[in-house]
């Protein structure tokens, strides 16, 4: 097959671009050598070896030529350190003085940020370089590595260089995820994943999983046949390591019933071992949980000789049971399609297994109390962001309002909302059925006052036990309404209320007969009251009759 001899480069010429190119890398490794902050030298350095257009800001292919000089030698500079031993990030390094110098690699990298920084080059140059630098590097660099980009996280997240490289660093980090083992590395994945989750602002889409696709692939694997010599219930291991297939797809439950009655009886099944194996406060101070912080792992081993003694560990059950809570979360969750949402019956279902579930985590020492309560707050933080993604994920920033003056005799309009403000007639969108619900007769009634005093009544139950502050009397607001309600619906013990106070008020049905007593008025007072009104009265009469002669 024959060329063209013009398109075959000369000898000449490719030896004359590798010596261009030796040169230059020679003008860089001489200013990483320089003592001083980069801003001493950094744009001279760029400008003797490009020697740009314009003597502050690179063009395209000027941006282009720079990035291809520093990829060749930093390649150069991984593979010196490889031959050498030494750790790449602390290649070079030097002490002077008693004071150790930056090592070559971070030496490089300082100058390019700074130039990046300053906009002298292609904001996106840093982040193509470190991408560079972890694909080139072993697992035991790239947390050296890593700890440098954390280190300029505040500089890397400007918006001149967040803009340029955000999906660069996305991508870097994915790669690394990608390579780290979930159960030996667990600390390095959470430094990465905090990172993103410092570095992307909060209305940031790229880690939201808009679609709500879940991770089917987390397959937990357990023994299918009953092994030789086993003495647990080989039908109850099986039973229970299954609701992990539910666990790990949650939507299926809602599209095929017979999925869900089977995890119910096995859920049922489970629960029921739990509640007639209860753990003992010794059994939960034998298995210390803030001890096993320590060495967390995400996943428990399977293997059905284990089942007795995860039974009896508390941070196993409560791993299943928040398990269980998630999942509820998620059924009930809003802004599904019609089809997604779950009937009446497995409604009910639902908040009866709910029930259980909390009732066995305050049950499971210790201070399941305590427990339950903070997944409880985190459950309800949960909310919040699914109806942030439902809404399209709005964006969290507001810009600052700008003080504009008014002319004189100009009228300031103000925008009209159908409700009257903004967040009635948010609301009024999300509502599904407001025809219905404003007609729903439980929707706004007036309590009858039986009902109503009931809880202040309690509290003036002495044999209750329940101290003074936390009285119902103490709320202005509960004793106001019950004041109108009591002028609407019964004015004699609306009368009480100027000799005995609030709890006068409170029908004398509803207290017990030691209380009663107290706030009963005497028949001698009820004679007197009759007597008084009716002298009153006869003034009255007596001087409307003066009045008329």
């Amino acid at each position: 097959m024959l060329f063209s001899l013009s398109v075959i480069p000369s000898v000449d010429s490719r030896l004359e671009h590798s010596l261009l190119s030796t040169i230059n890398m020679e003008v860089f490794k001489r200013a990483i050598l320089q003592p001083g902050p980069p801003q001493a030298f950094a744009l001279q350095t760029v400008q003797e070896v490009i020697k740009p257009q314009k003597q502050t800001k690179l063009a395209q292919d000027e941006n282009q030529l720079l990035e291809n000089i520093l990829r060749t030698l930093l390649q150069e500079l991984v593979s010196s350190a490889v031959q050498s031993g030494e750790q790449i990030m602390q290649y070079g390094q030097s002490i002077d003085d008693g004071e150790t110098s930056q090592g070559h690699i971070p030496r490089l990298l300082d100058i390019v940020l700074y130039l990046c920084e300053r906009e002298h080059v292609e904001g996106g140059m840093i982040f193509q370089l470190l991408e560079d630098l972890t694909e080139m590097s072993t697992m035991r660099n790239c947390k050296d590595i890593f700890g440098y980009i954390e280190s300029k996280q505040d500089i890397l997240g400007k918006q001149e260089l967040f803009a340029r490289g955000k999906l660069v660093m996305l991508r870097t980090c994915n790669q690394l995820l990608r390579r780290l083992s979930k159960a030996n590395d667990v600390v390095f994945c959470g430094r990465i994943l905090m990172f993103l989750a410092h570095f992307f602002p909060l209305s940031e889409r790229s880690a939201v999983n808009i679609k709500g696709v879940f991770n089917t692939s987390n397959e937990t694997k357990y023994e299918k046949d009953p092994p030789d010599g086993i003495s647990i219930d080989f039908n109850f291991y099986k039973t229970f390591w299954s609701l992990q297939e539910h666990f790990c797809n949650p939507a299926s439950l809602t599209l095929a019933s017979a999925k869900w009655q089977k995890f119910t009886s096995s859920l049922m099944i489970v629960l029921n071992t739990f509640e007639a194996q209860p753990l003992s406060d010794e059994e939960g101070d034998a298995n210390n949980l803030e001890e096993e912080s320590a060495n967390f792992s995400i996943k428990y081993l399977t293997s059905s000789k284990l089942m007795g003694l995860e039974l009896k560990d508390p941070s196993f059950r409560r791993h299943v049971l928040v398990q269980c809570l998630i999942l509820f979360d998620y059924l009930k969750a809003p802004g599904k399609n019609e089809k997604d949402l779950p009937s009446e019956s497995m409604k009910e279902e639902i908040k009866s297994c709910e029930e259980r579930v909390k009732k066995l985590l305050e049950m499971t020492p210790p201070k399941g109390k305590d427990f339950l309560r903070k997944i409880d707050h985190i459950l309800e933080r949960e909310k919040n962001w699914v109806w942030w993604k439902r809404d399209g994920c709005p964006p969290f920033e507001k810009q600052p309002l700008e003080k504009k003056t008014v002319q004189d005799g100009a009228k300031k309009r103000r925008q009209k909302w159908r409700l009257g403000n903004r967040e009635l007639s948010q609301l009024w969108k999300w509502a599904d059925q407001n025809p219905n619900a404003l007609t729903d007769p439980q929707r706004v009634r007036t309590p009858h006052i039986m009902e109503y005093w009931k809880p202040l009544a309690e509290d003036m139950d002495v044999s209750a036990g329940i101290e003074a502050e936390y009285h119902h009397k103490n709320s202005r607001v509960y004793c106001w309404k019950g004041l109108r309600f009591s002028a609407r619906q019964d004015l004699d013990g609306f009368s009480r209320f100027t000799d005995h106070g609030i709890e006068g008020v409170v029908p004398l049905e509803l207290l017990p007969p030691d209380v009663r007593s107290k706030y009963q008025a005497k028949p001698n007072d009820k004679s007197k009251r009759a007597k008084k009104d009716e002298s009153k009265g006869a003034a009255a009469q007596a001087e409307e009759n003066q009045d008329s002669v």
